[in-house]
């Protein structure tokens, strides 16, 4: 795919965003195979989940505010996600928890090292929270800010619009574990390399590579 000029950083702040009560309700992970903190057994990237829901809805998208209330009280619930989890040495590990007509849930893990890129959603608005660990999240500011960089621990829940493009990497020392909502459900997602002149596209993925 050639590449696409550069494009102006979202100057919009991020909506909703705040620190969950309770950073450590949810159990350590143990160290049943795949599920150590150690060395683990690589799992397939994509596990599998709920069937994508079906084309052609036409229900309003939950809003960003909303979509943070639901995976910060489901981060509250580790009893309903948290024997799901698996760690995989090759790259991100992710499973669709839950699939309606207008949003989609996901969990991720994240071994030290493993990163998205720049990204963005596909015109959906999103969330997340950290279930588990600490997470850093770089994105573009404004004209006088540049390159932000917000560290993310555990607890805290970020949320934002349909326009938004970040990178979210662990950097930490040890795994990671996050809950992540989109409205409507993720139909595409685009890539990006930071260059001097801003975010330049690069590539582009369905749900046929998820």
């Amino acid at each position: 795919m050639s590449l696409s000029p550069s494009i102006s950083p979202d100057a919009r702040p991020i909506t909703d965003t705040d620190t969950a009560p309770g950073t450590g309700t949810a159990p350590a992970l143990g160290t049943a195979p795949d599920a150590g903190t150690g060395t683990v057994t690589a799992s397939p990237a994509t596990a599998p989940g709920p069937p994508p829901p079906s084309a052609g809805d036409t229900r309003a998208p939950l809003t960003p505010g909303t979509l943070r209330t639901l995976v910060r009280d489901l981060a509250e619930r580790p009893e309903e996600w948290i024997h799901h989890v698996r760690l995989s040495t090759e790259e991100r590990w992710y499973r669709r928890l839950a699939a309606d007509e207008d949003h989609e849930v996901w969990l991720i893990s994240w071994l030290p090292g493993q990163s998205t890129g720049f990204h963005d959603h596909g015109g959906s608005r999103g969330a997340f929270t950290v279930a588990l660990g600490e997470l850093e999240e770089l994105s573009l500011g404004g004209p006088d800010q540049g390159l932000l960089i917000r560290r993310v621990p555990a607890g805290t829940a970020r949320a934002f619009g349909p326009e938004y493009v970040h990178d979210v990497r662990n950097t930490a020392v040890g795994p990671a574990v996050t809950l992540h909502a989109y409205s409507p459900p993720l139909s595409s997602m685009a890539h990006y390399d930071l260059r001097a002149g801003g975010l330049v596209r690069t590539s582009e993925e369905g749900p046929e590579q998820w």
